[in-house]
């Protein structure tokens, strides 16, 4: 079982990272990764969020959501499914962990809070973030442990891949780039590159 663990979290960093595998978060990817400072701050976030809502989902689709989740409640309630409310109560959960996040920023790090800006709450519809909760629902984990381990290790992904952009586009200021280049389509580019890279990832095997 240990090992399964440590399976999964290193795959859903490395071999299916949110960013490079599936491109997902993309907007927050890249409109945060100026600084790696405020990368480093929202992909803590991020972290904190897929770590905390997966769980919370995983006992939502199992003992609310899906055909026959409802039985310990008694027979009557045996056959019900709830399945077609994943989405409004996955969102639901995400949304409320972003709004724990958000004011625990603003409390601590106003620096940071402000560096961020739009982008703290817009974590609520990152697609990472749901799209973990998604995956964990279309993969069936078999315990919460694994649903937490996923969401770590997915959120560690997330802030691996933006504080490596960030820190790139720190140093390509001082590089001749084509000026048509500049900007978004220099780090399109290196993202494919990345993207390409991680790729090497795949024949990982525990």
């Amino acid at each position: 079982m240990g090992q399964e663990l440590v399976n999964l979290f290193v795959k859903s960093i490395f071999v299916e990272n949110m960013i490079f595998a599936y491109f997902l978060g993309m907007c927050s990817y890249l409109a945060v990764s100026k600084t790696v400072k405020t990368a480093v701050g929202l992909g803590a976030a991020v972290i904190f969020v897929l770590a905390i809502t997966l769980p919370v989902n995983w006992l939502l689709e199992n003992y609310v959501l899906k055909e026959g989740a409802l039985a310990w409640l008694g027979d009557d309630f045996a056959s019900i499914d709830l399945s077609f409310l994943s989405f409004i109560m996955f969102i639901a959960v995400i949304a409320s962990m972003v709004q724990l996040v958000e004011m625990i920023v603003e409390k601590y790090s106003p620096e940071l809070y402000g560096a961020l800006g739009i982008f703290l709450p817009l974590i609520a519809v990152n697609c990472s973030i749901l799209g973990g909760s998604l995956f964990m629902q279309e993969r069936d984990f078999g315990t919460i442990v694994e649903a937490g381990v996923y969401g770590l290790g997915s959120g560690i992904g997330w802030l691996l891949a933006v504080v490596a952009i960030a820190a790139i586009r720190e140093k390509i200021q001082y590089s001749n780039v084509p000026g048509p280049l500049k900007g978004l389509g220099i780090t399109f580019i290196i993202t494919g590159l990345m993207g390409i890279a991680f790729m090497s990832f795949m024949g990982i095997k525990l």
